[in-house]
């Protein structure tokens, strides 16, 4: 992709839309909103890189209720031709093609490699990548397993949503607070996955969500690593002008 001259690329994550509950995340989807309202006047293409929400599964005919503003705007501004992209995360994992199908914005479920200009990508979530974390490996797998969301999907969506939505806001990413201290460079899995990335790989930038962290971390002198933050204490989203990545803060 070339990056027109007065255009920019988008990157936002971990907006956890519907947690604590919906009404205590309307603010904060309003300023989501409005904030992809202005951007659209420049954007070549915006990357949503996962936990839109902070629970998602597709029945076969039914999604969870609420989120119109944001489906909403969505709807609008890819119809008007700007290109989305968005990056399932761990909250959001169980998106399938409503999305696609809906919206014509396609879903991946693992990092993908872009080139934009003159730099390479590296781009996703971040969950379960790197060392460690193994306890949240194995509920992965138990999650996305075929089995389990054939079983899961026969819960009405009055028991099967509320019950997943309780755990979803339990869960430590979105509730603790030990998880949002930087734990060093040595001690950041995802920091760890770039690095070893790069023994094989040159990619001028690893991009990524999930930490929750609005972080810029020197790889190397031609690599860096950008964790977007989030929307619920930083509001911080990163902008690539066909140049230069960097994080940004809602005014």
């Amino acid at each position: 992709m070339n990056i027109p001259k007065g255009k920019k690329l988008y990157f936002s994550s971990d907006n956890h839309l519907g947690a604590p509950t919906q009404e205590e995340s309307k603010p904060r989807e309003a300023k989501f909103v409005k904030w992809l309202d202005e951007i659209k006047e420049d954007a070549a293409a915006i990357f949503l890189l996962g936990d839109l929400f902070d629970f998602w599964f597709e029945y076969k005919h039914v999604v969870p209720k609420g989120f119109v503003r944001t489906l909403g705007k969505l709807a609008e501004i890819r119809d008007s031709g700007i290109p989305i992209y968005f990056f399932v995360g761990n909250h959001d994992l169980w998106m399938k093609d409503y999305f696609e199908k809906e919206l014509n914005i396609p879903v991946f479920h693992e990092p993908k490699e872009f080139q934009f200009n003159s730099k390479t990508f590296l781009i996703g979530h971040g969950d379960g990548l790197g060392p460690g974390d193994k306890g949240y490996k194995r509920m992965k797998k138990v999650f996305t397993n075929p089995l389990f969301k054939f079983l899961y999907k026969w819960l009405h969506p009055d028991i099967g949503v509320p019950i997943a939505q309780h755990l979803s806001v339990k869960n430590k990413l979105i509730s603790g607070v030990e998880d949002e201290k930087f734990l060093g460079e040595e001690g950041e899995w995802l920091i760890q996955y770039c690095r070893k990335k790069l023994e094989t790989q040159h990619f001028d930038y690893f991009l990524f969500g999930h930490r929750h962290l609005p972080l810029e971390i020197e790889l190397s002198k031609t690599s860096t690593y950008i964790n977007t933050g989030d929307w619920i204490d930083y509001y911080t989203f990163a902008v690539f002008d066909g140049e230069e990545l960097k994080l940004e803060k809602l005014s």
